[in-house]
């Protein structure tokens, strides 16, 4: 038996969860408890697995302990992961959207207009609040998503390598006005864009945790209602408008949502380079389901593949501390190299 049924007593509801793909949301989860764990545990201040689980439930063995999990470890781990989930849910939509197996929101451009964004708020308004990054973050990868959108859908629709090469184009341009700014902007001020843009997670607080939790509660529960046109555009416009779905409409909405992910968490930790686009294939590698299981299973792994990323970055040359995107990169290349190397066509 492969799948798992679950029935509604009335028969008003029914769907189905392949047992397989259930198993690997279990362990991922575990695995991402795991790696939580460890990094609550490991640092300059050690601890036990049991002194960092008192220390999460109240009942610190010291207030040292204490101030260590809660102001330091704790809302890194948990900035880590969502950070990690939303990109690679963002990756996991845009990929199905564009049916295209690269489209990846720091490949497209639209981390790079995320990126812009926070830049010039760091460089030239450094006073502006905190709580205005994801919504500056949001608006400009947005305008970067629909001026791609507009570029390749001239031929296109946006669906084939004519995005991909797009998005090249306009993370090239919006790569070179960022340097261009943090060259002859304010040292101190470009000094801390630097930091941010390095994709490092040092710095996060309780307000940025509380910025992706308000994002995650906002915003990931559209990937339900995006389970059904995702199914639809995964096989082609025209299938799609056969089935009577509204393209144009879900396409749109879709890239909206994606962009929305991808800005919400570069907002906060800056660009973390090929989260997005490799975790959807590892989700897929590891079970195959439908759109809406995958969803599930690329958040997870990406909340799994930043975690592990920054605990690398921040443990293994200790005292020194690697920004979790640099981490991301140099695992990330040959990951997706491997992926390309053995992909069958699907």
């Amino acid at each position: 038996m492969t799948e798992k049924v679950w029935q509604r007593l009335d028969g008003a509801l029914t769907f189905s969860l392949p047992l397989c793909a259930l198993g690997m949301l279990i362990a991922l989860s575990a695995l991402l408890f795991g790696v939580t764990l460890i990094a609550l545990m490991s640092g300059s201040f050690p601890m036990s697995a049991g002194d960092a689980l008192r220390s999460m439930a109240g009942h610190p063995p010291s207030d040292m302990a204490a101030t260590v999990v809660w102001e330091f470890r704790l809302p890194r781990a948990l900035a880590a992961a969502m950070a990690g989930a939303l990109l690679a849910g963002s990756g996991a939509v845009l990929q199905t959207v564009t049916r295209n197996a690269l489209a990846d929101p720091s490949l497209v451009g639209v981390s790079q207009g995320a990126g812009l964004a926070v830049v010039t708020l760091l460089v030239l308004y450094p006073g502006t609040p905190t709580a205005l990054r994801p919504v500056l973050a949001f608006f400009g990868a947005l305008a970067v998503a629909a001026l791609i959108q507009t570029i390749a859908a001239r031929r296109s629709n946006g669906a084939t390598m004519r995005f991909i090469l797009t998005g090249i184009g306009v993370a090239a341009f919006l790569g070179a006005v960022t340097q261009a700014m943090l060259t002859y902007g304010d040292l101190n001020r470009a000094m801390s864009a630097l930091a941010w843009l390095a994709g490092s997670i040092h710095a996060v607080n309780w307000g940025d945790v509380q910025i992706l939790a308000i994002t995650f509660v906002l915003i990931v529960p559209a990937l339900i209602w995006a389970a059904r046109p995702l199914e639809a555009l995964r096989m082609g416009s025209e299938i799609a408008t056969g089935l009577g779905a509204a393209v144009t409409r879900d396409r749109a909405l879709l890239i909206t949502l994606s962009v929305a992910l991808a800005a919400s968490a570069v907002a906060i930790v800056g660009p973390l380079g090929f989260v997005g686009l490799i975790a959807p294939h590892l989700a897929r590698r590891l079970a195959r389901s439908g759109p809406g299981v995958h969803l599930a299973l690329s958040l997870v792994t990406g909340a799994v593949l930043v975690s592990a990323a920054d605990l690398i970055g921040r443990t293994v040359f200790a005292p020194v501390q690697l920004p979790a995107g640099l981490v991301t990169a140099v695992i990330g290349a040959p990951v997706f190299a491997w992926l390309l190397l053995t992909r069958r066509g699907n």
